[in-house]
């Protein structure tokens, strides 16, 4: 039986015994990490942004093998493609190759609308999205439940009206790529203690928090706002089903987090390696995904990756993922005594 607190209504429509959502991490969400959390009664997902569609369908495969609770699929909606000037892209070849040799500032070979028909195919419990919008229709004509992403409460009205099921209130404080698509990324930065409220007040739909929220008090604290149920990354990602490096969990304890465009050519939080301060002085960056494509060769280099996190890493946990499942379970219930 789900504790009090965590079964709320979209825990219930959900098939979740708590309200605790694993936050999507490319890189990191490994199908064991997903199944684990799903396992224990939260939503696992699968940061499925930059798979190619065979990896996509491999890593879904992968989870069904391990679990049949309930799970989520992330995707980025489809973005405008833009170009580089020749000019631009030699001055941050130029700039990066003191480090080494550089990638190829090139766009994958697949799309978005590849990606979702796996999903579709795979008839996955959950989508859920960020950097704008996506039709819902074709999800849920195969029973797919759909979650998308708001940084302000007008990105959560249009989420609304384009009929999702649950809306993710990213606060600022949150690790990982900014999902802003209306205005500006600085006018999307706004602090999850006020964003909750702003969005659970704006829309009738269940309102998912996340950023910064790493123990029981922190859900419990997100619940009291208005919030359904709570979406944590970066306490996860110090899991042992995590696939992110030692030097990656060592970034985070180690450097302060900030939110630059400097690595993919998009706004995200991560932590501020010497590495990453060199590309923030340099030039531009190229416009995403060209400059994610120009560093992916330093991705995998210790010192050299994209470390993203959220402003909460210092206190990561390093413990079993189905334990800090019901670890997370025990402290919210306690916060609310």
């Amino acid at each position: 039986m789900a504790m009090r607190r965590l079964d709320t209504p979209l825990a219930d429509r959900l098939g979740l015994r708590f309200a605790i959502v694993q936050a999507p991490m490319a890189g990191v969400t490994t199908p064991e990490l997903v199944a684990a959390v799903s396992e224990a009664g939260a939503l696992g997902s699968l940061g499925g942004a930059t798979s190619s569609p065979d990896e996509l369908r491999a890593a879904i495969r992968a989870v069904r093998e391990l679990t049949t609770a309930p799970f989520a699929v992330n995707l980025f909606a489809p973005l405008p493609r833009e170009e580089a000037e020749p000019e631009a892209v030699d001055a941050m070849r130029a700039h990066v190759a003191r480090h080494g040799e550089p990638g190829e500032a090139v766009p994958p070979t697949w799309s978005v609308h590849d990606q979702a028909v796996v999903v579709l195919e795979a008839r996955v419990p959950v989508l859920s999205f960020t950097f704008g919008l996506v039709d819902p229709e074709p999800f849920h004509d195969v029973g797919i439940a759909v979650i998308g992403t708001a940084t302000t409460a007008e990105e959560a009205r249009e989420l609304a009206l384009d009929g999702v099921d649950a809306i993710v209130a990213q606060g600022a404080e949150a690790g990982g790529h900014r999902g802003t698509f209306l205005d500006s990324f600085e006018d999307g930065l706004v602090p999850l203690a006020e964003l909750v409220p702003q969005i659970a007040g704006a829309v009738s739909k269940p309102v998912i928090a996340a950023g910064g929220i790493m123990d029981g008090a922190g859900i419990a604290a997100a619940l009291e706002l208005g919030a359904e149920a709570a979406q944590l990354g970066t306490a996860f990602l110090f899991s042992s089903e995590s696939a992110a490096s030692p030097a990656w969990k060592q970034a985070l304890r180690e450097h302060e987090t900030v939110v630059t465009p400097a690595y993919t050519g998009r706004p995200a939080r991560a932590a501020r390696t010497p590495f990453l301060a060199d590309l923030m002085d340099g030039p531009a960056p190229l416009p995403y995904p060209l400059q994610a494509g120009l560093l992916a060769p330093f991705r995998a280099r210790d010192g050299y990756g994209f470390y993203m996190g959220g402003t909460g890493a210092a206190r990561g946990r390093e413990a079993p993922a189905g334990d800090l499942v019901r670890t997370l379970a025990f402290e919210t219930e306690a916060a609310g005594r």
